[in-house]
């Protein structure tokens, strides 16, 4: 089931988010993220207007997918980035597709135009799932990011929405 976060999940996302930080290179961050933090984010991004959503089977939060926007400034207020997680156990299994589907329609009835995909140069699934979902790649920055001893790069994706 998918659902807007709550601030009661913000230990069980932040496990999740993590793990993706301490054992993978889908991020470039080093930072691990607190439940104090995820439970401000979730409430800013309620108050904001922006979608911040988990994927809950059996009492068990599986992943998550948010949005925020893509640069400061008026201009840029009709595209957003978003950031999803799968707990490891729950990848390959559609979840990703289907709280990109709710994040993708939360921000289109908010007056999205366009949403933003970064994507580590190293995760080609990562790359495989967002160009299967009508994301295209529309820029290449070489080694942006640093993370476990080597440079790399970033993966700009895009989908009108």
């Amino acid at each position: 089931m998918i659902r807007p976060a709550e601030r009661d999940d913000a230990e069980a996302i932040a496990a999740i988010w993590n793990d993706v930080i301490r054992n993978t290179a889908i991020t470039f961050t080093t930072a691990e993220k607190t439940p104090r933090a995820i439970r401000a984010d979730i409430y800013l991004k309620r108050e904001a207007g922006q979608g911040f959503f988990v994927y809950e089977d059996a009492g068990i939060i599986l992943g998550f997918a948010t949005y925020f926007p893509f640069r400061n400034g008026p201009g840029y207020a009709h595209t957003m980035e978003h950031s999803i997680n799968l707990a490891a156990a729950a990848r390959g299994r559609g979840i990703g597709r289907a709280l990109m589907s709710v994040i993708e329609g939360h921000a289109r009835a908010r007056g999205v135009h366009s949403m933003i995909a970064g994507v580590s140069g190293e995760n080609s699934d990562g790359a495989a799932f967002h160009s299967a979902l009508g994301y295209t790649e529309v820029a290449r920055l070489p080694e942006v990011g640093r993370k476990f001893g080597r440079w790399m790069d970033l993966i700009v994706m895009q989908k009108m929405l």
